[in-house]
């Protein structure tokens, strides 16, 4: 089958999600496509460029699912019900991707259609609602990096809590009575994550 570059972004993304950032290797990837490592520098010139290119594809996924989220929307919907379709589709997205946020929280800032489409239309929902333009470009990245670090935190989540024994959870719960109050909300991450996206509207929202 012919060298392309879609194809060498889909062995990419396979090895990615097997390896993780740092081990990727264009040759890991070129024995994914059975090919010569050399052949991938006609279509990628390195590393970094395929890491960028792979960012980049997330992130177009993750603008088309907001696109067909917010076409779902009721006329009635408000500002943040828009902000709200646009976080909930890119957090979706990115955790489609095994080690997804750390891509697109270390992938090498180059120009990125697809990013830049996911902050243009954060910028215009914000804009949009008559929030003081000097802050929307602030409020848009601040939803961005909160939205990626929020599935970074999520997929680094070990699968099974550490083990605590009778004495270490008496001493968490002198240490840290807040924390450990039996009485306060264990909100699901969905939960959590839809509160956090309230949150912020609220802050942007509040008089400066």
């Amino acid at each position: 089958m012919k060298l392309t570059r879609d194809r060498i972004v889909d062995a990419g993304m396979a090895v990615f999600a097997e390896v993780g950032y740092h081990n990727l290797s264009m040759r890991q990837v070129a024995d994914r496509l059975d090919a010569h490592a050399g052949s991938l520098y006609y279509h990628v010139r390195g590393k970094d460029e395929l890491l960028a290119l792979m960012a980049d594809r997330v992130c177009v996924r993750a603008h088309d699912a907001g696109t067909e989220a917010l076409a779902a929307l009721p006329p009635t919907a408000t500002w943040q019900d828009r902000i709200h379709a646009q976080a909930t589709t890119l957090r979706l997205s990115i955790k489609q991707h095994p080690g997804g946020a750390q891509l697109l929280a270390e992938s090498p800032g180059v120009l990125s259609i697809g990013a830049l489409s996911l902050m243009e239309r954060l910028l215009r929902t914000l804009r949009d609602a008559g929030l003081p333009a000097e802050h929307c470009g602030t409020a848009a990245d601040t939803l961005l990096s909160h939205i990626t670090g929020f599935v970074l935190q999520e997929q680094n989540q070990p699968a099974a809590p550490p083990p605590v024994t009778p004495e270490l959870y008496a001493d968490l719960c002198e240490r840290f009575p807040l924390l450990m109050d039996p009485s306060t909300p264990r909100p699901s991450q969905d939960e959590k994550f839809t509160r956090s996206i309230q949150l912020l509207c609220t802050g942007f929202a509040a008089p400066s």
